[in-house]
């Protein structure tokens, strides 16, 4: 029988995520994910300690109240096709993918039986969350490697296949912390996306449906092409400098909500008056 729950949030980290404190962001995985009733895997693939990782991440999500926490390793790609491992995410309400190296996760995971239940159960409901490399393989294409603090260049980054958890993006991770705007310019103009999401560290975005809310103590800057005037890429041999005009920039802070499909902020009424009227806003509060 088709399950007629909705399609699960996606919960996306800049990486360095609060593990001490109050974890504002984890604290969010976690509701999302059922509370104290949630089902949590952590999928260790990205990092070269899987043992630390998953020990890090449990103590966590224990401390904030969940007691069904299960690590699910795969060092081998076998690993992603073994039942036991199968049948965690069978059960789980929330799968978390750890911080390392994005093409590990590609590696032991794209194409297995366990990739193909990891989208199977977000269909179903189940919250997909990732911090760091956990966030870059959301995307269908993600950036695999690449220079921080450069200009737009053609050489700037390597991209290749992410998980396809949400589509037509592309995404930065520790973007401010690393001035990433220019490895993040680099790969949307060269694969087809028209939105890249740079998201800083300890902060996130939260996917539901065609929105995304921002969490956490940085902010995430969102580049939109769709409507750029113009490019070089035609003229440009592999090492030399982009040109693009007419894109977009917005950079939302907490609380802040963006519409995929629109492609604009979500703004309270308000903020929209404010932003187009002064003087209306100032008679609607007068009323």
């Amino acid at each position: 029988m088709e399950s007629t729950k909705e399609r699960g949030q996606l919960i996306i980290i800049g990486g360095a995520e609060d593990k001490e404190g109050d974890c504002q962001i984890l604290r969010e995985f976690v509701r999302c994910a059922g509370g104290t009733k949630a089902k949590i895997a952590v999928l260790t693939a990205a990092t070269s300690e899987p043992r630390s990782a998953g020990e890090t991440y449990t103590r966590v999500f224990e401390r904030l109240g969940v007691e069904d926490v299960r690590v699910l390793d795969t060092i081998h790609r076998e690993d992603a096709d073994d039942p036991e491992n199968l049948k965690i995410i069978e059960e789980a309400t929330g799968a978390f993918f750890t911080g390392g190296d994005q093409a590990l996760i590609i590696e032991h995971i794209k194409g297995t039986q366990l990739d193909a239940l990891l989208h199977q159960r977000n269909r179903e409901g189940m919250v997909v969350g990732g911090t760091s490399a956990g966030a870059a393989i959301m995307p269908d294409l993600m950036i695999i490697e690449g220079d921080s603090e450069t200009n737009a260049r053609m050489d700037a980054i390597e991209m290749g296949p992410g998980m396809g958890f949400l589509h037509s993006v592309v995404i930065d991770q520790h973007f401010a912390q690393r001035g990433r705007l220019g490895r993040l310019i680099s790969a949307l103009l060269q694969q087809p996306a028209n939105l890249g999401f740079g998201i800083d560290e300890d902060t996130a975005v939260i996917v539901d449906g065609d929105e995304f809310k921002v969490v956490g103590r940085g902010a995430v800057t969102i580049v939109d092409e769709s409507e750029a005037t113009y490019d070089n890429l035609d003229e440009l041999l592999k090492d030399e400098a982009m040109a693009v005009c007419g894109v977009r920039l917005h950079i939302l802070p907490q609380g802040f909500r963006f519409n995929l499909k629109t492609r604009k902020p979500v703004f309270s009424r308000s903020i929209e008056l404010r932003d187009s009227n002064p003087k209306k806003e100032a008679e609607v509060e007068r009323e």
